[in-house]
């Protein structure tokens, strides 16, 4: 008598890295909100201003000056797909906001086209957050937020702003684009926080 039955091959470790409600995908689905900003990299910046109205601000040259990570982690979209292992490089948003003097909990961040979400400042420090300008050994595409998207992979896919030009510190938190509309405030796709009220 067999023990297993034919053709189980044991569980497969990406059952364990999916959330509840997501599909495995390999290839990089595109979904965005509007149409793809093109942006030079000669007028591409990044402002971060503090709750108290002051403004640090990185050109394309300051910011491939800093100490640049390589994280592997997987995504996960609010459609309900995820991709195992992708490979970025970037700056961790820890590294810029270790010269901004702030107590603000919530982070309005914001991009080229108008796009914008909301993050407790919490999740973009310790390490969980990066301003990502490559994919997979190349620079990013337009289509994937070049030249640089925010990458917060322990939250669903929308928090990761494509195109992302800045950032508003603040003592309160303030709905961005598909919070507005009524996404969830946070976004966690091991609860499944996909809606407000979920």
């Amino acid at each position: 008598m067999a023990i297993v039955t034919p053709g189980f091959h044991g569980r497969r470790e990406s059952a364990d890295r999916l959330p509840p409600g997501q599909y495995l995908v390999h290839d990089f689905p595109v979904l965005s909100a509007g149409p793809t900003p093109r942006i030079r990299l000669e007028r591409w910046d990044f402002t971060i201003t503090t709750e108290t109205g002051e403004d640090h601000v990185w050109t394309w040259e300051q910011l491939q000056a800093l100490p640049a990570e390589t994280p592997t982690v997987d995504l996960h979209c609010v459609t309900k797909w995820s991709k195992l292992d992708t490979r970025w490089r970037g700056v961790p948003l820890d590294t810029l906001l270790s010269d901004v003097d702030t107590s603000a909990g919530y982070a309005l961040v914001y991009s080229y086209g108008g796009y914008t979400t909301n993050l407790p400042v919490a999740d973009l420090r310790g390490g969980r957050a990066w301003l990502v300008h490559q994919f997979d050994g190349r620079d990013l595409s337009p289509e994937h937020g070049g030249p640089v998207r925010l990458l917060v992979p322990h939250l669903y896919l929308w928090k990761s702003a494509k195109w992302v030009r800045g950032m508003r510190l603040s003592d309160r938190d303030i709905q961005g684009f598909w919070e507005s509309v009524g996404y969830h405030n946070y976004g966690d796709p091991w609860r499944e926080q996909r809606y407000q009220g979920d």
